[in-house]
């Protein structure tokens, strides 16, 4: 007699040997890849070892997809957070058509969708991985995503070498503390890295005790045996879970599953006679896999075995086999993903609700923020994550009081509150992030930059799987501006932030000025379709500058105080423009009136009007000098012939050189850089005269 559970470990049995006939073909298609690369090269090592987990994953019946609309809300999510495995991820995702198997040909040349490393220029891609660390917070974000309804799993695959990053480790912890039962993380235990494919730098003594600390359930397999990883993750799947995140130590070596020792390395270039000898013998092993999986199937011959040989019929056909004659035949799956349909990224909120904000009164920029989102967070789609810094961005305040579980605090772990940031937006929703202008990692930026960047062009593609709405809506609330910091010291102090995130791509930089003008930059965004957006806002409390009826945009600059017969003009951003004002009234109590320029986000058209109109034009910013940054560079790029002798940079940089500020009281500070109203209403005078 046949017991129940024995004909369920029959069906296993069965979808493990085709598993294994499974592996044979994606092996071969990456051998496929690197023949016909534009460099002959592939990321062999860290691809091999991943590919028992992922073919266990994708073909073992394990995560629900919705192959033909990759980005609808109601699937499973999975992150190759080791994006060096992208051989192994590519041939998956060709084999079971999220595109055609002609992208695996010419891989990493400029005319190429599939790179050395994934992004979401290849369909059903959702976030763009290589730089170690990062993929597994993103996952993570799904996870949390995930936990309301529709309910989805998220899988990820990290690797041991990878675990050295220290954004892994945010994760980890922030994972087992909101306690991620549908988070399931595969460690690719290879026990090797670039530099030393054999080894680590460094031991990891005990990865599951390790996990099991910070609140993880762990399980450890021997990747190189199929039954394994698969058992560990149906238990995943359908075993009962107690409210841990899952993650699943895949014990192999690098290059397992290459049979020339050639393939132990991390990057390969791979000669023909190599591949030749590989091809041969990966066929081999696939004849006589497909040779033991129709050994064990012909023994279910008998009538009581019929309905476990359906099941296993049934399973070879979702993954792609046709069953003839003793032959586990291939059938090329057609693309089957579609053009994403258009997202409407508009918030939804009333006008009404949102803070009256009068001219000439005091607010702070952080309850701006927060009366506001009190607004937009009726709206869902609103997500918000704090680094323990949450009183000066208002954010946690603001989304919390609607729902809490959408405003988040990733504590001291800026890296991750990004990473999780990430996440939302690319879920669709829009998305806030908020720490000090000098904390925020530019590795991290500059990597969702780069899935930004994607997802743009595939978006402006006309057969491209995006379609508007798919890009990033993700705001960076940067606290404690330019000279805003004051005391607290020069790691802390945001002056050459804005610089330095200048060459971010596709990143939209906003230094505001007054609370009315924040108020304005809030309602532009939530319009959505905005992209990334690094805002800068005033720390200490501000006068309204503005009348109520003033509207944003992006790229244009203001009149804070503007006269027909002014001599000159001061152009600033932020808290500079109060200053400037204050120079303003100081020279005009002189009978001399000049302009002050609002400029919170580049205006070209601007630059060119004041360098074309002859006076004097002072560029004064409590920074390092980005307006003066960008003079130069439209001033380069329009003018035939340049000449700087109305053009005065007054910034931080300018007086003494030093590049970090150091500690000192606000007035202190802008004294001390001649960026005050006393010190600009001097320079102006003298430079008049």
């Amino acid at each position: 007699m046949v017991y129940l559970e024995d004909k369920r470990a029959l069906i296993n049995k069965g979808i493990t040997h085709l598993l294994q006939v499974k592996d044979s073909d994606i092996r071969l298609m990456n051998l496929y890849q690197c023949r016909y690369a534009i460099d002959n090269s592939i990321h062999i090592g860290g691809a091999s070892s991943a590919t028992i987990p992922m073919v266990s994953l994708f073909y073992g019946g394990i995560i629900d997809l919705n192959i033909e609309q990759p980005t609808a809300l109601d699937q499973d999510m999975f992150v190759l957070s080791k994006g060096h495995a992208v051989a192994t991820l590519a041939s998956i995702y060709a084999d079971i058509g999220y595109f055609d198997r002609s992208v695996l040909k010419n891989s990493r040349s400029v005319s190429s969708i599939l790179n050395g490393h994934p992004g979401p220029l290849l369909p059903g891609v959702h976030v763009a991985t290589g730089p170690m660390g990062q993929g597994m917070g993103v996952a993570q974000g799904f996870a949390i995503a995930g936990q309301r309804s529709p309910k989805f799993d998220v899988y990820t695959i990290t690797g041991d070498g990878e675990l050295q990053e220290g954004p892994i480790w945010e994760t980890v912890m922030y994972s087992g503390f909101k306690r991620l039962e549908n988070l399931c993380v595969m460690v690719d235990n290879n026990g090797g890295q670039l530099d030393i494919v054999n080894t680590l730098h460094f031991p990891h003594n005990s990865l599951k005790d390790t996990f099991s600390s910070f609140g993880w359930r762990v399980m450890e397999v021997d990747a190189t045996k199929y039954h394994t990883v698969y058992s560990a993750l149906l238990q995943f799947k359908y075993g009962e879970r107690d409210g841990r995140p899952t993650a699943i130590i895949c014990k192999s070596t690098k290059g397992h599953g290459g049979l020339s020792d050639y393939m132990n390395t991390h990057k390969a270039t791979i000669a023909n006679d190599i591949l030749d000898q590989e091809d041969k013998l990966q066929i081999q092993q696939r004849a006589a896999r497909e040779k033991d999986f129709f050994k064990f199937f012909d023994q279910l011959s008998r009538a009581e075995y019929a309905s476990e040989r359906d099941t296993i019929l049934r399973h070879a056909e979702k993954m792609g086999f046709k069953v003839e004659k003793g032959k586990l035949v291939i059938v090329e799956v057609p693309v089957k993903t579609k053009k994403a349909p258009v997202r409407n990224k508009k918030i939804n909120y009333l006008p009404e609700q949102l803070p009256a904000v009068e001219k000439g009164k005091s607010y702070a920029g952080s309850k701006i923020i927060e009366l506001s989102m009190k607004a937009f967070a009726k709206d869902e789609r609103i997500f918000s994550v704090d680094s323990d810094l949450a009183s000066t961005s208002g954010l946690q305040a603001g989304v919390g009081f609607v729902d809490k579980y959408r405003a988040l605090n990733a504590g001291v772990a800026e890296a991750n509150m990004m990473l999780l940031g990430e996440a939302f937006a690319i879920l669709g929703g829009n998305s806030w992030v908020s720490t000090f202008c000098p904390f925020f990692d530019w590795k991290v930026m500059r990597r969702i930059a780069v899935g930004h960047q994607e997802r743009l062009e595939v978006i402006a593609e006309k057969n491209g799987w995006l379609s508007e709405g798919h890009a990033l809506d993700l705001t960076m609330v940067a606290t404690a501006a330019d000279l805003e910091t004051q005391s607290n010291g020069a790691t802390h102090m945001g002056n050459d932030d804005v610089m330095l995130f200048n060459e971010v791509a596709q990143l939209k930089i906003i230094n505001v000025s007054c609370p009315q003008q924040l108020l304005g930059v809030l309602k532009w965004i939530v319009e959505g379709n905005k992209g990334m957006i690094y805002m800068r806002i005033l720390r200490s409390p501000s006068n309204a500058i503005y009348d109520a009826d003033f509207k944003f945009e992006f790229g244009k600059a203001y009149h804070a105080r503007q006269s027909a017969n002014a001599k000159a003009t001061i152009v600033s951003s932020g808290r500079g423009v109060y200053e400037a004002l204050d120079a303003a009234k100081k020279l005009e109590e002189q009978g001399i009136n000049i302009n002050v320029v609002d400029m919170p986000s580049i205006d070209e058209a601007a630059i060119i009007e004041l360098y074309r109109s002859g006076k004097p034009v002072f560029i004064a910013e409590q920074n390092n000098g980005y307006l003066w940054s960008h003079f130069r560079k439209v001033l380069f790029e329009k003018e035939a012939n340049i000449s700087t002798k109305n053009l005065v940079a007054v910034n931080t940089t300018t007086k003494g050189g030093l590049h970090y500020i150091h500690s000192g009281t606000y007035p202190e500070l802008a004294a001390h850089y001649e960026l005050n109203g006393a010190s600009l209403s001097d320079r102006i005078l003298k430079t008049l005269k």
